[in-house]
């Protein structure tokens, strides 16, 4: 945590010590993003050290993080990360891709990308002394938040909408978490965090609002950069700079995931330990499109819609860290798209039956944002590409039944089995 230098305000620019706030720029409530100390880090880590670490968690990356080793040793919290990355060629050889790459963080303890935010943010809830923490959710943030307190024994308050698919509830409650079911949005939830944390006095995780969450998320970058530079057998000797891949595709809700990728590869090049940024595409559900309706407009303004979709996950009015968003696309190069619900259960369908990935409809929406950028000429069939599924298809077994159609019930002889197979 040496190099936790503080914060900057993504909006007005104004700077503040680490101690001097904790969630939002005071000033105009624009979200903090976390300065680090890149002369230091490079002093005191190189790329080789990185790469010799035997731990296979997103605490690989501590010396670039800004919370100190958080501890508690063979628990969840040590598992985060280092999710596998693969090269699936099927689906690379139908698209007529040369460079395909899937990364599945459906593979983390609590089954989503949003463990690795909970992570960051148990530990730096540790380091302040904070009693309990609270999150808003539509599930994924508070199973993740709540498993996470769970492995430090550390009592944890979850909001979520009356409509949170019955499987992340259930995470939510076998964790031990005190869960509370909103009549009303996500976004009515989100409100209700802010003014609980305000009274009672807890830590608050949302997303989009507490910096240390794009800190957490950022490990995905670094882990896509190493694990593409040992795919490459640059192992024995590791190399100056790590691979780098042309264009990521994610799915977006808040905005929080693509932004904290953003920082990881920034991050990353600050410190000279990749040569580029790569170009960054996030994927909306034409239901909840508020931060590609900003983006095709050419404005940062972020408008609040009314979110219709069956990716629950990524189902928000207002994407509380929508100005990052479009930022991490236009400042790469990249772009904001929207699909159809019907184009994300084909995506849940093609990972599932091709890849051997298990993925929610918000996970596999970034799937579907590479289909609508490979016919709308965004990316080119030589370029090195990563679409990452952000949770696992049984978080949502309802949407993977729509998507995967219903088992034929017959008798049990032979006779009627054959006939099923006609």
């Amino acid at each position: 945590m040496g190099t936790f230098l503080g914060y900057r305000c993504s909006m007005c620019g104004a700077e503040y010590d680490p101690d001097a706030v904790t969630y939002t720029c005071p000033v105009d409530g624009g979200n903090l993003d976390i300065t680090l100390d890149y002369e230091r880090i490079r002093d005191r880590t190189k790329l080789s050290d990185l790469m010799a670490s035997t731990e296979s968690s997103i605490w690989r990356y501590l010396p670039l993080l800004p919370v100190d080793d958080p501890g508690h040793l063979d628990t969840p919290l040590r598992a985060v990360g280092w999710t596998p990355l693969f090269a699936p060629s099927r689906l690379a050889e139908e698209l007529g891709l040369s460079n395909l790459w899937l990364k599945d963080d459906g593979r983390n303890p609590t089954a989503s990308f949003k463990d690795r935010a909970s992570a960051v943010v148990v530990a730096r809830a540790q380091a302040i002394g904070a009693e309990v923490v609270v999150t808003a959710s539509t599930g994924n943030a508070g199973a993740a938040l709540a498993g996470m307190a769970a492995a430090v024994g550390m009592p944890a308050v979850i909001l979520a909408p009356q409509t949170a698919p019955q499987a992340k509830v259930a995470q939510l409650l076998i964790f031990g978490a005190r869960v509370f079911l909103i009549e009303g949005s996500y976004d009515q939830a989100f409100d209700l965090t802010l003014e609980a944390a305000e009274a009672f006095g807890w830590y608050c995780r949302n997303t989009g609002y507490n910096p240390f969450t794009a800190e957490g998320k950022k490990t995905a970058a670094f882990e896509i950069c190493e694990q593409l530079t040992r795919a490459e057998g640059m192992v024995r000797e590791p190399p100056l700079q790590w691979e780098t891949p042309d264009v990521v595709f994610v799915s977006v809700g808040d905005g929080n995931i693509i932004s904290g990728l953003h920082k990881g590869f920034k991050d990353l090049y600050e410190l000279g330990w990749i040569g580029r940024v790569p170009r960054l595409y996030g994927v909306q559900s034409h239901g909840s499109a508020a931060i590609y309706n900003a983006f095709t407009s050419g404005t940062e303004e972020i408008k609040p819609v009314k979110a219709q979709t069956l990716a629950d996950s990524i189902s928000v009015d207002l994407p509380r860290d929508g100005l990052r968003a479009v930022r991490a696309a236009t400042e790469t190069g990249g772009a904001f798209l929207a699909v159809q619900d019907e184009d994300i259960l084909e995506a849940v369908r093609e990972l599932a039956q091709k890849a051997a990935v298990f993925a929610e409809p918000a996970g596999a929406a970034s799937y579907a944002g590479l289909i609508r950028a490979l016919s709308d000429g965004h990316v080119g069939p030589m370029e090195n590409i990563v679409v990452l599924n952000t949770g696992s298809g049984l978080k949502d077994v309802n949407a993977a039944m729509k998507a995967a159609g219903e088992a034929i019930i017959i008798e049990p002889k032979l006779e009627a089995l054959e006939k099923a197979l006609l």
